[in-house]
């Protein structure tokens, strides 16, 4: 499929009906218990009982999910934070339907003028050039290869990739061009890849990470309820282990008192099923995001709710979240140093590493015009 193709409806709702949901009302299979107003939009509506009986149908009818086309000005996003590994990333999607409720990209969303609460899983945006703009950033004469992070903000491996196949062709430029990737998923769509992936390994062009936040699944379907399931991402680990695919376990986020008792646990399975590295974060809250988390907390967890709040902030300083570099992914006082020193240790016990995979760019090479590989699906 090309990337400029027209998404086909499918039960969807066209890219001009944004229906606002009021405020406060939970959805089943949403992450988000409410849909606040984002912080630039001016007019806010608060929720309250007009009396007509049918309005929950209305609720539930906007609800739906709508996709919408967007033109990109660039595709390749540079950052200068001096915490994370890499220095530019690609997000083929804005939003993210497995609706964690958890998910740090969430504030992103106001600047699209929707809600970073329900909003953020059900008015979602695809990049249709971004096949087009990264062959041609690429080609630049300025440009120097480094590692691109693929998914980071929110996932590249949603459930409407299926049909898009965005990252798919974005994987095939990146292998034409052997251009290093790493690549963050939390869903098992991924597999369908390997094909393209495999002989990026062979070449040391790829590391994959699989994001894990429980191996219960109860707690996952509240607390990321459209994403793969805690043993189905196992299976993913495998298959790409399987195919002599780098694997990054991705242990994140951390939330005290809810998943940290699984710490252990999870980087044991993970190792089990073929990870060779091991990263973890701390949850963060930034902007409208504490809100809703917290929300979350009180709606699915109400028995632990004061006490997950109190125990990160006890380790953000007293404050809901703390941005500052390094200290804003692992905390500080004695329960973030508690969990460092025994992620520390369940690493070593299962024979992985925190050091992730080096990836090649001496290898990047921009291809001729008579290249084979220049016909891929444009």
């Amino acid at each position: 499929m090309k990337a400029s193709q027209k998404l086909p409806e499918r039960g969807r709702t066209k890219s001009n009906e944004l229906n606002a949901l009021t405020p406060s009302d939970a959805r089943r299979g949403r992450g988000a218990v409410s849909n606040p107003a984002g912080r630039f939009v001016t007019i806010q509506t608060d929720k309250f009982d007009d009396g007509w009986e049918n309005a929950t149908d209305f609720i539930d009818e906007a609800s739906r999910i709508s996709w919408h086309s967007e033109t990109a000005r660039t595709i390749i996003t540079r950052n200068q934070s001096p915490d994370i590994s890499f220095d530019r990333s690609i997000n083929p999607y804005r939003g993210c339907e497995h609706g964690c409720a958890y998910c740090f990209a969430r504030p992103s969303h106001a600047y699209l003028g929707h809600s970073p609460g329900i909003d953020f899983e059900r008015q979602l945006y695809f990049k249709n050039n971004a096949v087009e703009l990264l062959r041609r950033e690429l080609s630049g004469r300025k440009y120097e290869p480094r590692p691109i992070a693929l998914g980071i903000n929110t996932d590249a491996y949603q459930p409407e990739e299926k049909r898009l196949r965005l990252t798919r062709e974005i994987l095939r430029v990146l292998d034409e061009f052997n251009h290093p990737v790493m690549i963050l998923t939390k869903s098992a769509l991924i597999r369908r890849d390997i094909d393209i992936l495999s002989g990026m390994a062979e070449r040391g062009l790829v590391s994959t990470g699989v994001s894990m936040t429980t191996l219960k699944h109860d707690v996952s379907i509240k607390l990321e309820p459209r994403a793969a399931a805690p043993s189905l991402r196992l299976q993913t680990i495998e298959a790409l282990a399987k195919a002599g695919i780098p694997v990054v376990q991705m242990t994140a986020p951390i939330i005290p008192c809810l998943n940290d008792s699984e710490l252990e646990a999870m980087i044991s399975a993970g190792a089990d099923a073929g990870a060779i590295n091991a990263r973890y974060v701390l949850l963060r809250l930034p902007y409208e995001l504490k809100d809703i988390f917290q929300e979350w907390l009180k709606a699915h967890f109400p028995d632990r709710a004061a006490r997950v709040i109190n125990t990160l902030r006890d380790m953000r300083g007293g404050k809901d979240y703390d941005a500052e570099w390094h200290k804003r992914q692992r905390g500080d006082g004695p329960v973030a140093a508690l969990i460092a020193a025994r992620f520390k240790q369940a690493v070593k016990r299962a024979g992985m590493t925190e050091q992730p995979s080096r990836l090649r760019c001496d290898l990047f090479k921009v291809p001729t015009k008579d290249s084979p590989q220049m016909s891929f699906g444009f």
